[in-house]
């Protein structure tokens, strides 16, 4: 469940195509930071989860990792690790031991096909604007050029000088906060294809369910 909330709060950042303007100040350090973190060979992140429900007064926190390559990408959450080679999907549920196969639209651009849109996403669909800048820090938000979106906002803080990402929070008009808090940034790694796709090998009680 919680990692089923994980994705669809992201997945509705990346599916808005209005135009908007921007401040030139963010801009410039936006495109600073996506140039940075895309160029890279792979990038590699752990993070705390932590979703406030003002509504429903709950709060809850889960630790997760995921290591991007361009399309490509592995996401490891307590319940789920998630594969994805740039073509096929693999989901497995350890307690479950099943891992259920897909194959994405080609022109799908939601965060479980392509979450390098993370870096990028701020170039349509959103307008943003430098709210702080500290000693050590930039804190920008993004707001959705459709204000009837169910988001309000996102906020970034990117370190500064290193432009990597420390939180990024997506704030819900249904009284839903989500932040990541990123303890570890890395753009040192460089992964093999096979990283990025179930070893069947390495799971070999799993039931395999397929839906290509």
């Amino acid at each position: 469940m919680r990692k089923l909330l994980f994705v669809t709060l992201i997945m509705q950042t990346f599916v808005l195509n209005a135009s908007a303007q921007n401040d030139p100040v963010a801009l410039s350090i936006l495109d600073r930071f996506s140039a940075r973190s895309t160029s890279s060979p792979s990038l590699s992140m752990k993070f705390v989860m932590v979703t406030v429900d003002q509504v429903q007064n709950y709060t809850d926190s889960l630790s997760g990792s995921v290591v991007l390559s361009k399309d490509s990408y592995r996401l490891e959450l307590p319940d789920n690790i998630i594969w994805y080679n740039g073509t096929t999907s693999w989901s497995y549920l350890p307690a479950e031991e099943e891992v259920t196969i897909t194959e994405p639209e080609k022109d799908d651009n939601s965060f479980t096909v392509r979450p390098s849109n993370i870096f990028t996403m701020y170039r349509e669909g959103f307008k943003c604007r430098l709210l702080e800048e500290g000693r050590d820090h930039y804190l920008i938000d993004l707001y959705p050029a459709d204000i009837k979106n169910e988001l309000i906002r996102v906020r970034l803080r990117i370190a500064k000088p290193s432009l990597d990402l420390r939180t990024f929070e997506y704030k819900r008009r249904d009284g839903v906060t989500v932040t990541l808090v990123v303890n570890e940034y890395s753009l040192t790694g460089n992964q093999s294809p096979g990283f990025f796709e179930f070893n069947a090998s390495r799971y070999r009680n799993a039931d395999i369910i397929d839906m290509r």
